[in-house]
């Protein structure tokens, strides 16, 4: 005979007994599952294959008192695997409202799709807790996914709109240094989302990204406010515990497979394959132990990454390649090391650009030349741009610097900017070269450069307007109005944003590259060559430097004129700033090669050609008699 009583106080006690504390790391290895769509090495979870994740993804669990944790991280270390997983026990253990903000809404999208739902489809415990998005259930959106007892929201920091919102106790904040410093005037984008945690009593906030520019980097400032962690691991000879460091590895020159980390206690030479063993015996030590746990900060080199991803024997042959090449030496200290960048900020003497000029033509392209580019600065007066070429490893020649006169607001210097499109610049070769892409500033009489800008060609006049972000020399285009008479023109006119810290900084760089030492030597990634121009040029190619400033706290490096007069500096911005809007920073050899062999034509370049735009009435129609 069943005891009724019995059954019923049971039920009880087992309803009343609180949940088995599980911590993120335990609820990783117990369910989740990566599948071919999302990783390179399918199956279980295994948080032993990178242990140096396990106290940053516990630190992110119910049962720790951590409310704010930092990531500053190489690539190929598992960070994005480590916010999956948090995803993953919010869902399937310890539901609430969590938000991810990503840099931009086109990432958000994306991320949703290949990472966040092939894992609630491919782990047991959470198929079937979020429905599917191809169902008429409106719960379940590419960026909005609600679950019992909480909700996954996925935000773009480029836009305010999904800044703002109902609140959550959970926020992941990724690839914090390419956001921007600003959002649509509304403020820092941290700042916002801290807003968003702000009501709940015990909020959770992970902050994660690649280092970018020393004083600018998010990252590194959030680093250095928290305890500083590093990772140990012990040396197998020895058992002296210390981190893995770049200037530890040794090789033997010329054999990057030869590398090898020195035990900074007995001198110990470990090879790569002891490094397993070395990450499993490793602890996270704070370097500031005095300031709150409450808030842990954590610096992770891709030095540490796991066997089969990316071996110290790579990191050598990356470093060898960039010695030649400032920017992909940034990228390997950045990505690799997870160190900031040191920026030279200090502009090189104009008198020493002076003295290196070249005897070749002013207006004329010398033969490594090969496609030409053009950036336009707009004053109240005239029209200032410079002509360039580019060739392989984006060496440049200056081209010819032109000053067109004329009040901007009126059509008479854009038709003289309109003969420079479709001059041709005669090739050392003997081809002509013409114009392959030209970016026009929008700053100064922005209406007057948006209807010029609209009725030229698709795909060779570009509207550009100056921005302060870190991340990348250009951002993608959008669309703004053109007026005229006070009236808007139907389909308006794309405008791209330009970093001018990026380009100005990547450009300084290559004014202080030396010359090759011997006469047949190739010249380095970067060089840029002069015809001869007067002083003037040159002293407004230098005309800005960097200055340190206090902001909100932190320092931040600032882009300041030391003189007047800087449309030189401008113009040559533009112009690179048109070569990357063609895609020319992605072209390797072959595309070089193919542009090189397009000069026996006699007509230049034939990549990428231009799309004539659809004519419609525009700005200047007025003075065109339409």
């Amino acid at each position: 005979m069943v005891d009724g009583a019995r059954v019923l106080l049971e039920a009880f006690a087992a309803g009343i007994e609180p949940d088995p504390t599980v911590t993120v790391s335990q609820w990783a290895d117990r369910a989740r599952v990566l599948t071919t769509r999302e990783a390179a090495e399918p199956g279980p979870w295994r948080t032993s294959r990178t242990p140096y994740l396990r106290e940053i993804m516990d630190a992110l669990s119910e049962s720790s008192p951590v409310e704010r944790v930092v990531l500053q991280k190489g690539a190929q270390l598992g960070g994005t695997e480590a916010i999956l997983n948090w995803i993953g026990y919010t869902v399937a253990h310890a539901p609430g409202p969590f938000l991810y903000a990503l840099p931009t809404l086109d990432v958000a999208r994306r991320f949703s799709r290949l990472r966040v739902e092939p894992m609630l489809e491919s782990s047991p415990e959470l198929r079937g807790k979020v429905s599917d998005p191809r169902s008429r259930d409106a719960t379940n959106t590419v960026l909005s996914k609600e679950f019992e007892g909480g909700f996954l929201t996925l935000v773009g920091v480029n836009s305010a709109a999904s800044l703002r919102g109902m609140p959550a106790r959970k926020i992941a904040m990724d690839e914090l240094d390419a956001w921007p410093a600003d959002v649509e005037e509304e403020g820092d984008p941290v700042a916002l989302l801290e807003r968003r945690a702000a009501t709940f009593g015990r909020p959770k906030l992970l902050l994660v990204s690649t280092p970018g520019i020393e004083g600018r980097s998010r990252i590194a400032a959030e680093f250095e406010r928290g305890d500083q962690r590093n990772y140990f691991v012990p040396c197998p000879e020895c058992a002296n515990l210390a981190p893995i460091e770049w200037q530890n590895l040794k090789w033997e020159e010329g054999k990057p497979e030869t590398v090898r980390l020195s035990c900074t206690a007995c001198g110990f030479l470990i090879p790569e394959h002891a490094k397993e063993g070395m990450l499993a015996g490793g602890v996270w030590i704070p370097t500031l132990s005095e300031r709150s746990d409450r808030f842990r900060s954590y610096r992770l080199s891709s030095l540490y990454s796991p066997l089969g991803m990316y071996s110290w024997t790579r990191a050598v042959e990356d470093w060898l390649k960039a010695q030649k090449d400032q920017q992909r030496l940034k990228t390997f200290v950045n990505t690799v090391l997870a160190e900031t960048w040191k920026e030279r900020g200090d502009a090189p003497e104009w008198a020493r650009l002076y003295e290196r000029r070249e005897p070749y033509k002013i207006g004329t392209v010398p033969r490594g030349g090969l496609l030409l580019t053009a950036g336009v600065d707009v004053q109240k007066d005239r029209l200032e741009l410079e002509v360039v070429a580019w060739g392989k490893g984006r060496e440049s020649w200056s081209v010819d610097y032109i000053v067109i006169p004329g009040e901007p607001a009126g059509p008479a210097p854009w038709r003289e900017l309109e003969k420079v499109l479709v001059r041709g610049f005669p090739h050392e070769s003997g081809a002509l070269l013409r114009l392959r892409g030209l970016a026009v500033d929008t700053g100064y009489e922005t209406q007057a450069v948006y209807g010029w800008a609209r009725t030229q060609h698709l795909g060779l006049v570009f509207a550009v307007k100056g921005t302060d972000g870190h991340a990348s020399l250009i951002e993608a285009p959008k669309a703004v109005e053109v007026a005229r008479a006070g009236k808007r023109i139907q389909r308006g006119l794309r405008v791209w944003g330009v970093s001018g810290p990026v380009a100005k900084a990547e450009l300084y760089s290559w004014l202080r590259l030396p010359r090759p030492l011997e006469p047949k030597d190739p010249y380095p990634p970067g060089f840029v060559h002069f015809p001869e121009y007067g002083r003037e040029f040159f002293e407004q190619l230098v005309a800005e430097h960097v200055v340190v400033r206090l902001v909100r706290g932190y320092r931040r490096y600032q882009w300041e004129k030391k003189r007047e007069r800087n449309e030189a500096l401008d113009c040559r911005v533009y112009a690179r700033a048109a070569l990357a809007i063609l895609g020319g920073d992605r072209w390797g050899d072959a595309e070089w090669l193919q542009i090189e062999n397009s000069l026996g034509s006699g007509i230049g370049p034939v990549a990428p050609a231009a799309k004539p735009r659809e004519r419609r009435p525009g700005y200047f129609d007025r003075w065109r008699g339409t």
